[in-house]
């Protein structure tokens, strides 16, 4: 979901366009291209010493770019040219096209998954969504347990998802390129276990990087946010 290169998208746009249920994209009144590749909300480095400079280097400008380029080069000339990312998403998984939603997916799931974190993160989240969390979880603890156990169970790649679907919240994990708007959940929070996205700074110690982005990395308050404007 992401706005053209003439309409690069701010923290504070990018928390807006992502809420209530997905489905609004980040598209301009006529687009130039389908989607781009949103800026970091924060510098390189404010992530540190948690996720280093050189990880968010590769695993913005490398990856989340290629992800985004071969979108952009395999809906050209299509009739999905002019579509949001997310009618993209829905449109490969409804037609079995795996490599576009592949690349689709990935592109959404990424710039998602920026803005789910920051600088002097972590801790509990409060208000309602600290209220839902304790009402279909149990408590925060109990739902930190299950959001660490799909993160750390995701064979291989994938992503670790906090969803609303109209009633209550649920953790869910997908893999590889997999995203919870094709089952209808709306995503307010996820966690990125490709291992290009801590191996510089956790090796293969996945769990380590787990525990620590919840510790130190969410940010609560676009969680909450997507929460409200999803209700």
């Amino acid at each position: 979901m992401m706005r053209t290169s003439a309409l690069i998208l701010s923290l504070a746009g990018l928390a807006s366009a992502f809420v209530p249920a997905m489905t609004r994209g980040f598209r301009a009144a006529k687009p130039l291209a389908a989607i781009a590749l949103p800026p970091l909300p924060y510098d390189y480095d404010a992530l540190e010493p948690h996720l280093g400079k050189q990880t968010l280097e590769i695993h913005h400008d490398k990856h989340h770019a290629k992800y985004v380029s071969v979108t952009n080069e395999m809906i050209a000339g299509t009739e999905m040219e002019d579509d949001d990312v997310e009618a993209i998403i829905m449109k490969a998984h409804e037609s079995k096209n795996q490599g576009l939603f592949n690349n689709a997916a990935q592109s959404w799931n990424h710039a998602f998954y920026w803005e789910c974190m920051k600088s002097g993160g972590g801790g509990k989240p409060s208000g309602k969504l600290a209220e839902m969390i304790d009402r279909d979880f149990g408590s925060f603890d109990d739902f930190k347990k299950e959001f660490a156990v799909a993160g750390n169970t995701a064979f291989g790649s994938g992503w670790a998802w906090l969803n609303y679907d109209g009633k209550k919240l649920s953790v869910t994990k997908t893999i590889g390129a997999g995203n919870p708007i094709t089952d209808g959940l709306t995503p307010v929070l996820t966690m990125d276990v490709w291992e290009h996205a801590y191996y510089l700074n956790y090796q293969n110690l996945r769990a380590k990087y787990v525990d620590t982005f919840m510790d130190s990395l969410v940010n609560w308050d676009f969680v909450a946010a997507n929460l409200e404007k999803a209700m």
